[in-house]
């Protein structure tokens, strides 16, 4: 396939506009609900069983609907109640308020998501630093934390309107890891800022453009040690550092294995170690662009710092300093004395159409959004899309969005009475939902929530804060002595779940329920007006967080909880406050919630 221009990092394209939906009028629940016995009883209970504001509508825009071909064959594509349209929702963004849900269902699903990729780039991270001055030269030296990148991702995240851009850049960061736990660069939070406006830009793009972003970033550069890495010296021993030509392919292309389209093993290796060395000499000469030669007074000490205009530029390449040494890996040759922009190329084209790619991608994106353990058939059917969208062309990720989303096995029936189906929600996506959901504010527009990797007290795990290449969890891993092992059933998400990250969860989102984080609280005023029916909050609560996943048993023993404590029309404010708060806190706490469909 052609590829697409390059883009100037600095300047994000525009995209195509689209429109939304027109809301349909409100609904009530429709369900019953049940809930609770009492307030110590439900702590007990939830201990053992061990997304953004709702954003005002843009100015409408005409939506192009999705190619017929990226369509055809899908048997369930509009909501036909609440419950469809939040669990649609709950895969594809991160919230399912009652607007939302009334969004999708006045659509179909299809329709739905036309309008998603045709959306303008919202406000992006880089703006929002230097818009809050941490972009300054002053006593503050930011230039030397990470704690504002973690700011302006909570930002990102539980705000703003293109949610579904972001929850798909962050599947995306958890297959392209870069984390910035490890940064020890100057202006590491704007290089972040950089990495993550450069995955949100990439999301409903082609998977090509965006290998090639990911390689030449230098978040990523200093991530895998393609910064400052040099050609080979015969005088001195020195040889290639092999650190990104490995993990560029078992983590962000092939993996170990050649695969099936079905992701299934045909039993051999996928490279070898001559294909990793050979490989490193394509990513030799590269380094921060400092080409601008500013350099500024730091007020602390008297010396200087250079501008932050590198972290958000591509790696610059010094000719002198990279490989002409030919190159033969997988199947493919960089001749000697080629270019570096040639080498790349060829690499990148390389990398990019192996046939391992589609199902390697696809399987992994598959986990975030929908299953832990898809079927065979499932990956193929999405492996196809990737291979093809359709219309010839490799790589379209909305096209693998679209195939992901809209597959009978994510939308259907059957899947829901299915044991073996779905995931454990993540604590970061449980905790941005809770925001969206609840329509979270920053007081003072500073969103200075943190680092939230602490497990005995936090949620255990924080965008862009992987402890390593390898994300927070192995998309093989197996929770040993459990009947998913038995049965041979991937979950990855289980390997960060211990006593100490169940209670540090359960722990962390009471407090954060009642009070917030810092100054981001949350609008509970909808949850309020349905305070003196707990069976109405209770349903609606499980809607909006749980998509109507949440059994009649549980919700009677929730409903009972609640009703422990009446609510009179002379109830206080804090009493009506403290049932909304338990019921929120119970549907976050509950199995059935944290297993999403």
């Amino acid at each position: 396939m052609t590829n697409v221009k390059t883009p100037d990092m600095s300047a994000p394209p525009a995209l195509k506009p689209g429109t939304a939906a027109a809301a349909a009028p409100d609904n009530n629940p429709a369900r019953p609900a049940a809930l609770l016995a009492s307030a110590a009883a439900v702590t007990t209970l939830l201990a053992a069983c061990g997304g953004g504001s709702e954003s005002s509508e843009p100015a409408p825009l005409v939506v192009v609907p999705l190619p017929a071909e990226q369509i055809s064959g899908f048997r369930f594509t509009s909501a036909t109640s609440d419950e469809e349209g939040a669990r649609f929702l709950q895969q594809a963004q991160f919230s399912s308020t009652r607007d939302e849900i009334a969004a999708v269902r006045s659509a179909n699903f299809p329709m739905w998501l036309a309008r998603q990729y045709q959306t303008p780039l919202g406000p992006n991270g880089w703006d929002w630093l230097e818009g809050q001055g941490y972009g300054a030269v002053d006593a503050n030296e930011h230039y030397f934390s990470t704690r504002p990148a973690d700011y302006m991702l909570w930002n990102q995240l539980l705000s703003g309107p293109d949610a579904m851009r972001k929850r798909m850049a962050l599947a995306l960061s958890e297959f392209f890891v870069s984390s910035m736990s490890s940064a020890e660069f100057t202006w590491r939070s704007h290089a972040y800022a950089a990495w993550w406006d450069m995955l949100v830009r990439n999301a409903f793009g082609n998977y090509r453009q965006l290998l090639e972003d990911v390689t030449l970033h230098p978040a990523m550069g200093y991530f895998l040690n393609t910064k400052g890495n040099r050609k080979e010296d015969t005088r001195t021993g020195r040889v290639p550092d092999e650190n990104y030509s490995r993990e560029v392919m078992q983590l962000f292309t092939i993996g170990l294995v050649n695969l099936n389209l079905d992701g299934s093993s045909r039993g051999t290796e996928s490279y070898t170690q001559d294909d990793v060395t050979n490989l490193a000499r394509v990513f030799t000469g590269y380094d921060f662009d400092r080409s601008d030669g500013v350099r500024l007074t730091r007020p602390n000490n008297g010396g200087t710092i250079e501008s932050h205009a590198f972290a958000r530029k591509r790696m610059s390449l010094t000719a002198s300093n990279h490989s002409t040494l030919e190159a033969r890996f997988l199947g493919a040759t960089v001749p000697a004395n080629a270019s570096g922009a040639e080498a790349l190329r060829i690499a990148m084209d390389t990398l990019f159409n192996h046939p391992n790619v589609g199902p390697f991608f696809a399987r992994q994106m598959i986990q975030r959004l929908v299953t832990s353990h898809p079927s065979p058939a499932y990956v193929a059917r999405v492996a196809s899309r990737f291979n093809n969208n359709g219309a010839g062309v490799r790589g379209d990720l909305q096209a693998v969005w679209t195939a992901i989303l809209l597959d009978d096995e994510a939308r259907g029936p059957a899947s829901l009475g299915n044991p073996a189906f779905g995931k454990l929600r993540e604590p970061m996506v449980r905790f941005i939902q809770w925001g969206r959901s609840f329509r979270v504010q920053s007081a003072a527009n500073t969103w200075k929530i943190g680092d939230l990797s602490g497990a005995s007290n936090q949620l255990g795990q924080s965008p862009l804060r992987s402890p390593s290449v390898f994300n927070f969890f192995r998309p093989g891993y197996v929770p040993p002595s459990t009947s998913l092992a038995t049965a041979g059933a991937t979950a990855p998400e289980f390997q960060i779940v211990n006593e100490t990250s169940v209670g540090g969860y359960l722990n962390f989102m009471q407090n954060t329920i009642e009070r917030g984080v810092a100054d981001v609280t949350a609008d509970y005023s909808r949850e309020l007006a349905l305070v003196q029916n707990a069976q109405a909050l209770v349903d609606h609560v499980c809607l909006v967080l749980g998509a109507g996943s949440i059994s009649a048993a549980s919700r009677s023993v929730m409903v009972g909880a609640l009703e422990a404590t009446p609510i009179t029309s002379s109830s206080t404010a804090d009493v009506r406050r403290r049932r909304v708060l338990a019921a929120i806190f119970m549907v976050m706490g509950c199995p059935e919630y944290l297993v999403q469909k």
